[in-house]
């Protein structure tokens, strides 16, 4: 009989650990699921916030103060910023452009502006002055010394874009500009306000270069002509949506 008894008991004892046992993973099944409803909501949270947060504005530009290549009403604006000693503004001037050119700027959809960012070395500034000087002659010469100073471009650790080095490139080009003129406002950094705002106005917004704004949206895989034309694509049927 008290066999039985203690047998009834660790029957009984057992039971109610298998009890615990199934109720504990009750428990831990109910805790997963919670677990996983508070992530799947966060994440839809974070979609939601991502989706309706408002969305960085376009950034302004001067466009009247810049050399433009094309027409100036074109729906499409692209900002460059460029350092004149940087390899990778070489490949954007070589490869890039020509093909904006033919595609876009030459039929008036968009047009090219250049902002300064001179962030190589100190002949970088240099080759800004010779620039912005230029430019201030002629528009159409700037353009030209643009083209012309990345054909010749030295090594981008070497101090090359020396004041003899621009004035003898602007003469070997030919440009429509006073060459006296030009040695002198380079040596004197006459347009050194102009150059130090666009530098300010880069370290703002641009982290390399060449970085490119497309009506004032901000568009950095400048290598890739693809997604560009898609940017510009993109940029044209909003300017048209907001025409008159």
């Amino acid at each position: 009989m008290a066999m039985a008894v203690h047998s009834d008991k660790a029957t009984e004892k057992l039971d109610r650990k298998r009890r615990r046992e199934a109720a504990l993973l009750k428990r831990q099944s109910r805790m997963k699921g919670l677990i996983l409803l508070t992530g799947l909501a966060a994440v839809a949270l974070l979609a939601l916030a991502a989706a309706y947060a408002p969305k960085p504005k376009p950034v302004e530009f001067a466009y009247g103060e810049l050399p433009v290549l094309g027409e100036a009403n074109a729906p499409v604006k692209i900002v460059e910023f460029g350092d004149f000693k940087c390899p990778a503004c070489r490949y954007f001037s070589e490869q890039i452009k020509p093909r904006l050119r033919r595609d876009y700027i030459d039929q008036g959809k968009a047009a090219l502006y250049f902002m300064n960012h001179t962030i190589i070395g100190p002949d970088s500034f240099a080759a800004a002055m010779a620039g912005q000087s230029i430019y201030r002659q002629s528009n159409e010469a700037f353009w030209q010394f643009y083209d012309a100073i990345y054909r010749n471009q030295g090594a981008e650790t070497v101090r090359w874009a020396t004041e003899d080095f621009l004035v003898d490139l602007a003469k070997s080009e030919g440009l429509p500009v006073d060459y006296d003129k030009l040695r002198q406002d380079i040596a004197s950094e006459a347009y050194a306000e102009e150059v130090n705002a666009h530098n300010e106005k880069a370290e703002a917004i641009v982290t390399g270069t060449p970085t490119l704004f497309i009506n004032g949206v901000k568009f950095t895989d400048f290598s890739d002509y693809e997604a560009l034309k898609k940017a510009i694509d993109k940029a044209a049927v909003k300017a048209a949506g907001q025409a008159p």
